[in-house]
């Protein structure tokens, strides 16, 4: 079930919710995609965090990259494709391909920092 903080992203500021049928579809356009990972929201606290402050993120970097939640049901793939085991976290991609990811909540700062980094960073070939 999805929490109040999750369904703004996906109803109110129509975030796609990926599944195995709309993943590849949206990793094959072209551009900066961000994976929102985000756990079970009933048992970890953070994922509403990093919920409320991901349409900030977009903003702030004047929507260079677009922003999708994972539904739970591919998580585990997605997390062994990309080696990312912490949830929540922020997978980026360019093109289809991973610059990097942020795990846990950060602070406003770090964010601004690491996001920074990722989009300046040539993409790398994870992506099986």
């Amino acid at each position: 079930m999805m929490s109040k903080v999750l369904k703004r992203l996906t109803e109110d500021l129509g975030y796609p919710i990926l599944d195995e049928t709309t993943l590849e579809c949206f990793l094959a356009e072209p551009g900066e995609r961000v994976l929102f990972l985000t756990g079970d929201p009933a048992t970890n606290l953070e994922t509403d965090d990093v919920a409320a402050i991901l349409p900030e993120l977009v903003q702030a970097f004047q929507h260079r990259f677009q922003a999708a939640v994972v539904d739970r049901s591919i998580e585990q793939p997605l997390r062994e494709r990309y080696e990312v085991w912490p949830v929540p976290s922020l997978i980026f991609l360019c093109d289809g391909e991973m610059t990097g990811a942020i795990p846990k909540v950060r602070d406003w700062t770090d964010y601004l920092a690491e996001i920074k980094t990722i989009l300046d960073r040539p993409a790398t070939s994870v992506r099986q």
